[in-house]
């Protein structure tokens, strides 16, 4: 009875603890502990409840990197067109959403949350970031009824990754709060495809930071990096102090102007591949390639010869000129065509077993002269000892045989 007593006085004295512990007034937030309080904007009210929007102007006087941001609104209307594969006929750049997401996380997932979801726009004032911020998980539904309000003026959304990340994130937690996503009415643009086909040949890597600095020439000063912006948005859940967030409202607004300014350069450049002022062949090769792909041979050849010119390393110079070859042989340029592979054979390079193989063809096809192509399948074996070689120089030593009775 005495161990029971005990054990009683014990939980009497940890719930008085705890009694004391909830009566005590709440202490009140420190100074810069509201988000109101640290960045200029307002809580706004929806049918839902309240969250935090601000919105910053980058005037149109200004400069981001090598783009003026006055640009902007010239673009032609047409000018997204060729990037989307014609799903984006004609687009005025007023009808343009450039968005971007600050999670929780990466993974994705109906645990995900994005708790900052920018919205860039251009404007005759300039370029305008609206930004709309989730203060608490329950302020979730409204964010999303207030964001989904704000694109209602637009018909296009441009996004870094966005296909893959932003967009199926957003959706899911629309469906989570029962509302439906506003993205079906909106043709959706994503930059990283065009991006990579530009530049993945050059630039060791394309995320949107480092485009910002190889391309823009921007040069971020304090940045927050992006895998810590999960942590301080924790941390401000738990310590309620929003200065800790300002890094992560300037990252986020800096990351769409930087969208909004490559949009003015890459999908000019699949537009009119002609103007384009590359300083560097990988440049022209990735665009080249895109051409040829989608049936452009005579620009996509152009592209490659003034890639050429320029210079590039030899593990891009050779598969190029294989590449002019083959478009020459495509466009019917027989003579041409030859004249290239013929070189490449000529000294020893990454290509030049291609080029056997390409005149190989060629001669067994075109010119029936078995016992040059016979030449240059062996050549082509010498190089690379493959069934697809020995299978050809089978066939050429009995056509040839046959050919000389």
């Amino acid at each position: 009875m005495a161990g029971m007593a005990e054990q009683l006085a014990l939980l009497q004295r940890k719930v008085a603890r705890i009694d004391r512990k909830y009566a005590s007034p709440v202490p009140r937030p420190a100074p810069g502990g509201a988000i109101e309080e640290v960045v200029s904007g307002q809580v706004v009210e929806t049918a839902f409840g309240e969250h935090f929007e601000t919105e910053r102007l980058y005037e149109s006087h200004r400069r981001h990197g090598s783009v003026d941001i006055s640009s902007l609104i010239e673009l032609p209307e047409t000018v997204l067109e060729a990037l989307s594969e014609g799903a984006i006929p004609q687009a005025h750049p007023r009808t343009w959403a450039f968005l971007d997401t600050e999670t929780t996380g990466l993974a994705g997932g109906t645990g995900t949350y994005a708790f900052l979801i920018g919205v860039g726009s251009i404007d005759a004032a300039g370029f305008r970031v609206r930004q709309f911020f989730m203060r608490d998980y329950g302020e979730e539904r409204s964010v999303l009824t207030s964001l989904s309000q704000y694109l209602e003026r637009f018909s296009v959304m441009i996004t870094y990754n966005g296909k893959a990340f932003d967009q199926p994130l957003l959706e899911t937690r629309f469906r989570m709060v029962r509302t439906r996503p506003p993205f079906a009415r909106m043709e959706h643009l994503d930059l990283l495809h065009g991006a990579r086909r530009l530049w993945k040949l050059r630039l060791a890597s394309c995320r949107l930071v480092d485009l910002e600095n190889q391309i823009l020439g921007v040069e971020r000063q304090g940045d927050l990096p992006g895998e810590l912006i999960p942590y301080y948005y924790f941390e401000y859940l738990r310590m309620r102090q929003a200065m800790r967030l300002v890094p992560i409202f300037h990252h986020n607004a800096v990351d769409i102007l930087t969208l909004a300014c490559l949009t003015a350069i890459v999908p000019a450049a699949f537009g009119a591949p002609e103007e384009l002022a590359a300083r560097h062949g990988a440049d022209l090769v990735g665009l080249a390639r895109w051409l040829a792909q989608a049936g452009r041979a005579e620009p996509a050849l152009g592209l490659f010869r003034r890639a050429v010119d320029l210079g590039m390393p030899d593990n891009l110079l050779f598969p190029a000129l294989v590449e002019i070859g083959l478009l020459e042989k495509k466009l019917g340029r027989d003579a041409e065509a030859v004249a290239v592979f013929t070189e490449l054979t000529e000294s020893p390079n990454c290509s030049q077993g291609r080029a056997y193989q390409e005149l190989a063809k060629h001669y067994e096809h075109r010119e029936r002269n078995y016992s040059l192509a016979l030449d240059m399948a062996r050549g082509a074996l010498a190089i690379e000892d493959s069934p697809e070689n020995r299978r050809r120089e089978e066939r050429l030593i009995r056509r040839a045989a046959k050919r000389k009775r």
